[in-house]
């Protein structure tokens, strides 16, 4: 018999997940399967990440724990917002190789027929990154054809001025950070700065690290 987990999420806190609960578990019932646990996430977005959902947070670690073999859900949306997300956590599911069953969308991953349809979410999952990687180029170069300035606005020339006299002082023992955090600019900037007062070019790298 397979050992099944169940999971639950609402938007709301007025909102209830006893009517998802019944007909997963009818469900589980009808399959032959013995639900083990249940994980629980009230009043959370599905747009919000693991770290932010506790109980699907819980989920992942029991399941690289193989606490149960296949994990169900009443939609798609409750567990993520985009097929990325849903892919990802498919193949997550699929390394540890328990299955995912999704109700109202009939995905059942232990069947052959739902092993195909995860291959299909993959391929359009693909397809959807290229999309929005297209976009963003698209809009990109859209915006260098009509002049506008991508990145960063420049700082007032007065600040600049400032920072540039905290980076030289004599016997500086200040940090990139604290001097950011003194003018209120981003610690990238001070780096930028920085490395004009060197002749240097700057990549960014660097500041990621100071930050």
């Amino acid at each position: 018999m397979k050992r099944a987990a169940i999971y639950l999420r609402v938007s709301t806190q007025d909102q209830h997940t006893s009517n998802q609960e019944t007909e997963l578990r009818q469900a589980a019932e009808r399959a032959g399967w013995q639900v083990v646990q249940v994980y629980r996430d009230h009043g959370i977005s599905g747009a919000k990440g693991r770290d932010k959902r506790p109980a699907f947070d819980a989920l992942h670690r029991d399941a690289a724990k193989r606490q149960f073999d296949v994990v169900m859900a009443w939609n798609v949306d409750r567990l993520g917002r985009s097929l990325q997300d849903l892919v990802g956590f498919l193949s997550e599911l699929h390394a540890l190789k328990v299955d995912l069953f999704l109700h109202q969308q009939g995905l059942d991953t232990t069947t052959p027929a739902g092993k195909a349809m995860f291959q299909m979410l993959g391929v359009f999952a693909e397809f959807e990154r290229s999309i929005i990687q297209e976009r963003v180029r698209a809009g990109l170069q859209r915006a260098r054809r009509e002049g506008k300035r991508l990145g960063r606005p420049p700082i007032a020339p007065a600040l600049k001025e400032r920072i540039q006299d905290a980076l030289k002082a004599p016997g500086r023992t200040e940090g990139v950070r604290v001097i950011a955090q003194r003018f209120g600019v981003n610690p990238g900037t001070v780096q930028a700065i920085s490395a004009e007062l060197s002749g240097r070019p700057f990549d960014g790298s660097s500041a990621s690290a100071a930050a």
